[in-house]
């Protein structure tokens, strides 16, 4: 990089446009790290007319005045001015991962997750369970056909023989296993494997199971947005087609108890929809305005909300100021409620493959957290799908002991 800099002056500066290297001899005498501002100089010291050749020493420096780069450059020299109109650089975005980073950090002093993994029958689910348990977060149990769970197993070099195997060769029937084995507490997590979302939830909300509570069962997804400083949780993008304003009060409360068990003490709430001012003919914003005034009331506890609030008023406090609007949500979000599952499916997607966000996926209202993985997820999305529903275990069962206790 500091080499590019001697490369920028001799191209743009002296000789200019029109330069051609023939040469570079530079010595490195100090590192150069993130933040450090260098300048690059170059002296010409020989010229020789006949050829054009120019030499010139080059020296860097860093902002202490130390000497990064010395040496010399041979260059053929443009014999008449030319002018080139400057381009413009490309974007350079570091990308980092430490909110990812964080929430596995908190899982540290956790015990893995007993987990049904349900119907693990292709390379991405069975893998991303198998990589779950290697990073201590689950304690997997295999639901599914075992020959072909142990061929896929063979064919893609994974180690499955210290887990246990139940043989079920049907889907629906795994996942009924999977769900009875929550409802007896062998488990505390189910995951998905290649089955049906809807054969799995089927399961789960069906009434013999018992693992149904008073809430509204919904889906939230973990986003960590490189340009967005705190972990942001997107709901309902997976579960609830379409909510009624009773489906919300549910949605909402289970995203603030998650936000709660992740670390957030008081999550800000920003209710989305296409404007921020209350319009008869946009449901979203009337339910915008109920779900505040309930918050108010105490109907909904445990965060802050806001709305109804567009995206860019509930991410960026700066577009807020700009239209006007005084929230205590904007700019600070940490949960988003969509008005649907379509909005908050392609927003989360969206932020995904173009704002290079990972996200966890997880299930949320019934007595076991459920995850919910996908074949495009990479490596970091599925730990940190298994993290939450490690540390949504974890609270499960503190508060279990609690209510023992009493």
């Amino acid at each position: 990089m500091v080499g590019a800099l001697v490369s920028g002056v001799l191209g743009s500066k002296l000789p200019g446009s029109g330069t051609v290297y023939l040469g570079q001899d530079l010595v490195f005498q100090h590192t150069v790290g993130l933040g450090d501002i260098v300048t690059a100089t170059v002296t010409v010291v020989e010229k020789r007319p006949e050829s054009h050749v120019v030499i010139l020493d080059c020296l860097c420096v860093n902002q202490h005045g130390e000497v990064i780069v010395t040496g010399t450059a041979e260059v053929v020299a443009p014999t008449q001015r030319v002018h080139r109109d400057s381009l413009e650089l490309p974007e350079v975005q570091l990308i980092h991962h430490e909110q990812h980073d964080a929430l596995l950090h908190k899982c540290d002093d956790l015990a893995p997750v007993p987990t049904a993994v349900v119907y693990p029958c292709n390379e991405s689910s069975l893998r991303g369970a198998v990589e779950a348990a290697e990073a201590g977060l689950i304690d997997p149990v295999l639901v599914g056909p075992g020959a072909l769970i142990r061929e896929i197993a063979m064919t893609f070099n994974l180690d499955i023989g210290r887990y246990r195997l139940i043989d079920i060769e049907l889907a629906p029937d795994a996942a009924q296993a999977a769900a009875t084995m929550a409802r007896d507490g062998e488990v505390e997590a189910l995951m998905k494997g290649s089955l049906h979302t809807d054969e799995l939830m089927g399961a789960v909300v069906r009434k013999e199971n018992c693992l149904r509570t008073p809430s509204r069962i919904s889906h939230v997804f973990l986003m960590n947005v490189p340009t967005y400083p705190r972990p942001l949780l997107i709901t309902d993008a997976a579960i609830n087609i379409a909510p009624t304003l009773e489906d919300k009060v549910h949605i909402v409360q289970n995203a603030i108890n998650l936000a709660r068990v992740l670390g957030v003490a008081k999550p800000n709430v920003a209710i989305l929809s296409a404007v921020e001012n209350i319009n008869l003919k946009i449901p979203s914003t009337l339910e915008a305005a109920v779900l505040c005034k309930m918050a108010d009331r105490g109907q909904i506890t445990g965060g802050v909300l806001d709305g109804p609030l567009a995206f860019d008023n509930a991410i960026s406090a700066e577009a807020a100021r700009t239209k006007g609007i005084s929230s205590p949500v904007a700019g600070v979000a940490d949960i988003l409620l969509v008005p649907d599952l379509e909005s908050g499916n392609m927003l989360a997607k969206q932020l995904s493959f173009l704002a290079n966000a990972d996200a966890a996926g997880i299930v949320l209202g019934a007595k076991v957290p459920i995850i919910l993985t996908s074949r495009a997820d990479n490596l970091r999305s599925r730990l940190a799908s298994c993290a939450v529903a490690a540390l949504l275990a974890a609270a499960n069962r503190d508060a279990r002991q609690a209510r023992a206790a009493c």
